[in-house]
């Protein structure tokens, strides 16, 4: 319930902090003391349009806050932490109205898009009034409202979920469908691609792997041909090692006639002998590695040629070949399984919607019995209100071909307010204060079928007295019983079967030059002088008060 509402320098509120309680509150005043002022500031606060021209003169900006103490597994706070929203202890909703336009909301203190501020609002708080254009006046709103009075939340989830699987089907159809027309386009093409890359039968990586071999190969065979000349060199035919050889054997024979001489040459000689054969023994080595068959760089080479040209052709990169080939395969088995799929999936999407069609004659035949009920109850509220002529109508129409998550038909509430005219849409057909009246009768049927904790009743007594005023005020405290209720009225019997009694009134600020709306909760004997002041008008009589004093004692009996 709303527990506290605060709005700072909002056109001729300064500074106003309201404390609310459960029950029946009312809020009365002469005209123009600033009742609008104060809903539509409560309005800005549920998320409401904001304007500029709200802001007090010469401020540059104003605050409405609004404090609810709600249970903790309220909507709005479900509504909340989807929007990662702290909700720990109360829930409080902040607006700040710039002179310039701009707005800034905030729940909890956390700053919020004004959508979230307004669904949050939504949950906690209705304001009905003549001009109301959320409760009657979309008929939207009537089906969600039907449901809610016939409990019809199971069947209803039923659709739901029947109208997503037919969805999910028709998705699913329509997209195999697509593949197997566009496959059907191609098909000789795919046929002859998956026979030409079967053939091929290429790898992920193996372009890279053949062209790397082939570099090594087209290198070593360059390569080669010095290797073989510098072991000719070494160790061929024409080489200079068996000169060397002959001449060694020479100087060795001459050592002993002058060995300090010959020694050190015949030693170097030797040294180089043994490099020569080394270096023979390491080309030797090396020229074997290098041999290979030419056969084999031709191979290489025509799978390399074979596969960059298929890369060319299907123009994707020669990795992805075998993923294209394994698509195109998948095509063609599309292709080959079409038609019986595509009959699978139709017989499901058949069997989907005689799921959805059932359930949602189960749900439409739900509320047909509900219409008659809420009917009969809304006919039962209507004498009290000066209504007895009048009818109230729920219009139910089924049309299959449109489905929605809730079903096929489409509800609205009808009225007829005098025997003998053309029943119709009630925002048509009825008047201000028969629509609030109308309205009236239906939140006291639906009291407790998941009603907001807070209903905000704005004059809907205009231009009614006497004794149906007194049927609306007795309404209104029936209704709190189940929600708070605040209401804003002209009439006494209303404003005597409240618990709390708050009076606006506008007062001059000292030494400002300007005037303020004051508003302030009434004690009994104060609020028997404000009961007696709406009965008799500007001059207050004994009459007038003894006629306040037993409209409060008649309502506390």
């Amino acid at each position: 319930m709303l527990a506290q509402l605060a709005i700072r320098d909002i056109v001729l509120i300064d500074r106003l902090e309201l404390n609310f309680r459960s029950g029946l509150s009312v809020l009365t005043g002469e005209t123009g003391a600033g009742k609008s002022i104060l809903l539509d500031a409560f309005a800005l606060a549920l998320g409401g349009r904001g304007d500029g021209r709200l802001v007090r003169h010469g401020e540059a900006q104003g605050v409405v806050t609004a404090v609810f103490d709600l249970p903790v597994d309220h909507p709005a706070r479900r509504i909340a932490e989807e929007a990662e929203i702290d909700t720990e202890g109360d829930l409080i909703l902040r607006r700040t109205q710039m002179a310039d336009g701009r707005t800034r909301a905030f729940v909890n203190d956390q700053p919020v898009g004004v959508q979230v501020l307004r669904a949050i609002g939504a949950a906690l708080v209705e304001i009905h009034g003549q001009h109301d254009d959320r409760a009657l006046a979309d008929p939207a709103s009537h089906r969600a409202i039907l449901d809610a009075f016939g409990g019809l939340q199971p069947q209803l989830a039923k659709v739901g979920t029947a109208a997503r699987a037919v969805r999910t089907a028709r998705t699913e159809l329509a997209e195999h469908r697509a593949r197997v027309e566009t496959a059907r386009k191609e098909a000789d093409f795919l046929r002859h691609s998956v026979e030409e890359l079967a053939e091929l039968a290429p790898l992920p990586g193996e372009e890279a792997q053949l062209a790397e071999r082939r570099t090594i190969m087209q290198q070593s065979e360059k390569v080669a041909r010095e290797l073989s000349e510098a072991l000719e060199a070494v160790g061929g035919p024409h080489s200079g090692v068996p000169h060397l050889s002959a001449a060694l054997r020479k100087l060795e024979r001459r050592a002993a006639q002058l060995p300090a001489l010959v020694d050190p040459c015949v030693n170097a000689l030797d040294a180089a002998m043994v490099a020569l054969d080394e270096a023979r023994a390491v080309l030797d080595a090396a020229v074997a590695e290098t041999e290979f068959d030419p056969r084999d760089l031709e191979r290489v080479e025509e799978r390399l040629f074979a596969l960059r040209a298929a890369s060319r052709k299907y123009d994707v990169p020669a990795d992805d070949l075998a993923a294209l080939a394994e698509r195109y395969a998948n095509d063609v088995a599309a292709i080959d399984a079409g038609e019986a799929a595509l009959s699978g999936l139709e017989e499901g999407l058949a069997t989907a919607e005689a799921a959805y069609a059932e359930a949602a004659e189960k749900l439409s035949a739900g509320r047909r019995r509900a219409a008659k009920q809420l009917d009969a109850a809304v006919k039962a509220e209507l004498p009290p209100l000066k209504l007895e002529r009048a009818r109230f109508i729920t219009e139910i129409v089924t049309d299959p071909d449109t489905r929605d998550a809730a079903g096929t038909d489409r509800v609205e509430f009808w009225a007829q307010t005098n025997p003998g005219t053309k029943p119709g849409p009630m925002m048509k057909v009825a008047s201000g204060g028969e629509l609030s009246r109308f309205m009236l009768a239906l939140k006291v049927v639906l009291a407790d079928k998941g009603s907001a904790p807070t209903l905000i009743f704005d004059e809907i007594d205009t231009g009614v007295g006497g004794a149906v005023a007194d049927a609306i005020g007795l309404r209104l405290a029936r209704l709190a019983a189940t929600v708070q209720v605040v209401a804003v009225t002209h009439a006494p019997q209303v404003a005597a079967r409240a618990e709390t009694h708050f009076l606006i009134a506008k007062a001059p600020v000292k030494g400002a030059g300007r005037v303020a709306t004051r508003v302030s909760s009434l004690p009994v004997a104060e609020r028997r002088e404000e009961i007696a002041r709406m009965l008799a008008g500007a001059t207050v009589t004994d009459e007038a008060r003894a006629a306040a004093a037993r409209l409060l004692q008649g309502a506390e009996a």
